[in-house]
């Protein structure tokens, strides 16, 4: 009895052995079910970041095209702007041309020649003739003779002349200014020769050598006044000139917007004075012994309209140098101009023009070189004619 008594464990600690084995369950319980807990977040948490990851690379795919296609949308609409703008430029350069010419109508006044050529009106409500060419003839008071035999040659007279306006659009007059004196005797020359020949355009200009760059700035304004031409020619008065060969070549220059046509040539800027052509102002070509630019020589050249209107819009600060022939080409530098060089508008004269013409290459212009312009042209134009002339009949027959 004593023996088995020993081996039975006493009540009291029953109770305590299962508070301890319920608390020793719960440890292990706990400890067992962290990792499976913690391991089931971990794969939810990287489930979801990557769902998240496919749908952001999914809005990003979306997106891209539509970004792309914005920027499309505004090189597109910046490219419209800029043609826009270009052709805004184009149309505001046309306006404040028409605009300038409207201007020198209004200003010059209707021409009083009595022709019967087209007339347009532009936007500014003035009324210009219509022409292909219009010629100005540099004279001076002093060169009468020089006119009249001009007149026998190559330059039609009276009704021929009103007629070559009217069906070939070609318009010719002797350009001149005034005298410093009002209504001399000069003046009153002039005006008696314009009302039997009416081949006159007078300029609102004091005539003078060395206002020939003025002048020539002056004669461009009123012919763009008065008549709505294609091209514009500045011919001096000792210089022969085949009509037919003039209107056949500038009719194939006709479609382009500006251009300069004549014999180019660059000669020495002359520094020394006392020296005809000296440039007072060389120094401003350079160092000594420079050229000038490009130009066309001054007996003979020929400018579109567009360069005609040019020089009317802006006549007042367009610079003037000694020369004439310098000063028009200093106008053009820094323009989108063609400069077309014509050795035809610069042949010399017979036997020169008349070999060319023998070979069927007819001369549009024809003088000498030293004395820059025909030599003695009252009595030897008529000669230069006989032999270098196309034949009166050219002009009329020519398509252009």
């Amino acid at each position: 009895m004593k023996g088995r008594s020993s081996g039975k464990v006493s009540a009291k600690w029953i109770p305590i052995f299962c508070v301890f084995s319920f608390f020793i369950g719960v440890l292990l319980t706990g400890r067992m079910s962290t990792p499976s807990e913690s391991n089931g977040q971990l794969i939810s948490s990287r489930r979801h970041e990557q769902e998240l990851q496919i749908v952001s690379e999914d809005c990003a795919t979306k997106k891209k095209p539509s970004q792309e296609k914005d920027v499309m949308n505004e090189i597109y609409r910046t490219h419209e702007s800029i043609q826009h703008g270009r052709s805004l430029d184009k149309q505001m350069a046309m306006i404040q041309m028409e605009l300038a010419a409207a201007r020198s109508s209004r200003e010059m006044g209707s021409s009083a020649d009595g022709s019967d050529s087209k007339s347009v009106t532009n936007e500014g409500g003035s009324v210009r003739k219509k022409a292909f060419i219009v010629i100005g003839i540099n004279t001076a008071f002093s060169s009468r003779k020089r006119r009249d035999s001009v007149r026998e040659t190559w330059m039609p007279q009276g009704e021929k002349l009103i007629q070559l306006e009217r069906e070939k659009g070609i318009v010719i007059r002797f350009m001149i200014g005034h005298s410093a004196t009002s209504n001399s005797i000069l003046d009153r020359a002039i005006d008696s020769e314009d009302a039997q020949h009416k081949d006159f355009l007078r300029l609102e200009h004091v005539e003078g050598y060395h206002e020939l760059s003025a002048k020539t700035k002056i004669f461009f304004s009123t012919a763009v006044a008065q008549w709505d031409a294609d091209f514009y020619v500045k011919v001096d008065d000792d210089v022969h000139v085949n009509l037919g060969m003039l209107a056949s070549t500038l009719a194939r220059h006709r479609s382009k917007p500006r251009v300069y046509i004549g014999c180019m040539k660059s000669g020495p800027v002359l520094s020394q004075k006392n020296v005809k052509y000296h440039e007072p102002e060389y120094w401003k070509f350079g160092e000594d012994g420079n050229k000038y630019f490009r130009h066309a020589t001054g007996q003979i050249y020929a400018i579109s309209k567009d360069l005609a209107t040019y020089i009317s819009i802006n006549q007042p600060i367009l610079h003037k140098y000694a020369n004439e022939d310098v000063s028009l080409g200093s106008w053009f530098i820094g323009l989108e101009v063609e400069h077309i060089d014509d050795r035809n508008m610069c042949c010399g004269t017979p036997p020169d023009c008349e070999w060319k013409a023998q070979a069927g290459n007819v001369c549009i212009a024809s003088f000498d070189w030293t004395c820059s312009g025909i030599c003695k042209s009252v009595e030897k134009i008529k000669f230069v004619h006989e032999k270098c002339g196309e034949g009166d009949g050219a002009v009329w027959s020519s398509l252009f």
